[in-house]
């Protein structure tokens, strides 16, 4: 029996009609979508909205230097960031920093995603498993690897004065340098997922199809491969850049103090001065920031995606 029998059979017992079932039917499938629609936008509203509306709030109290927050509603917590000269750099730092690890993670990142997404071997997947591997470690684990390593008498610089290439120690910890050394590579299995998955526009049959038609290997890259890969690199660069600007353990650890970005000074008016409002007001401008990228990468998208 068919299951258009079977309905209508049901109908029969039930003295409905088969439009009424179905009618039945996809009020009842309606209500369990609303249903479970509420039950996410409430978690959404515990878990994001009102923490964030509540430190928006706390971005216009003031903190007294005992740490008693004091409520008011006053616009002296953001004046300050954006008039002081040193808050300007550490902002400015951030953002550097976003731009230069989320680049050198697609650079370096991109070979690697292009292999594993072509790719036929049947240790495609075990492959994928060891790219993404470090994810499974928190980023304790590397920034530490990482201060041992680039020590100035790390495995870096001993190496290159048994080699005789250097007489002093480079200087790879406590600066910016070695920031960016230590995110790059916590961050690149991020980019190596994202430009996996943006990846579904490459077609090897318009490569082949540029390549009878007498293009050369370089000129198929650049003109068919590399601009169906753009949606996946720009996402893979907003995820870096998004994870670099709010990280605060690979800066403090292999920065040393030596490095202050957002998220460091957000963490030092936290927890070191007590001054809540203006650590909530140093947290909606990373927030800012963030979203100023956020727009510029939809448009950069909305226009690749119209050419």
């Amino acid at each position: 029996m068919s299951a258009t029998q079977t309905q209508q059979l049901q109908a029969v017992r039930s003295g409905h009609t088969l439009g009424e079932l179905e009618k039945a039917k996809a009020a009842r499938d309606r209500r369990t979508y609303i249903a479970l629609l509420l039950l996410a936008l409430l978690g959404l509203l515990m878990s994001f909205v009102l923490p964030l509306a509540y430190m928006v709030r706390m971005s216009f109290n003031a903190g007294a230097p005992d740490g008693v927050i004091i409520e008011t509603f006053t616009l002296d917590t953001y004046i300050q960031p954006l008039t002081d000269h040193y808050y300007w750099r550490i902002t400015r730092d951030t953002f550097r920093m976003g731009v230069v690890v989320g680049i050198l993670c697609v650079l370096i990142s991109y070979p690697i995603a292009l292999f594993l997404a072509r790719t036929t071997s049947r240790f495609k997947g075990l492959l994928i498993a060891i790219a993404i591997a470090p994810l499974l470690t928190s980023a304790v684990v590397p920034t530490y690897g990482w201060m041992v390593i680039l020590g100035t008498n790390g495995l870096v610089n001993s190496s290159l004065q048994g080699l005789g290439l250097i007489d002093v120690a480079l200087k790879l910890t406590n600066n910016m340098t070695g920031v960016t050394i230590g995110l790059v590579e916590i961050f690149m299995p991020y980019a190596i997922l994202a430009m996996i998955s943006g990846f579904g526009r490459l077609s090897p049959q318009l490569e082949e199809a540029a390549g009878s038609l007498g293009a050369s290997k370089f000129k198929i890259f650049t003109k068919v491969t590399l601009p169906l890969s753009l949606p996946g690199i720009l996402t893979a660069f907003l995820m870096v850049f998004v994870l670099s600007i709010s990280t605060f353990i690979t800066p403090r650890l292999l920065g040393g103090g030596s490095v202050q970005v957002l998220a460091t000074e957000i963490y030092d008016q936290t927890a070191g001065l007590l001054n809540w409002p203006f650590a909530a007001a140093l947290s909606v401008i990373l927030l800012v920031l963030f979203g100023a990228i956020v727009a510029v990468y939809q448009r950069i998208t909305k226009k690749i995606g119209g050419s």
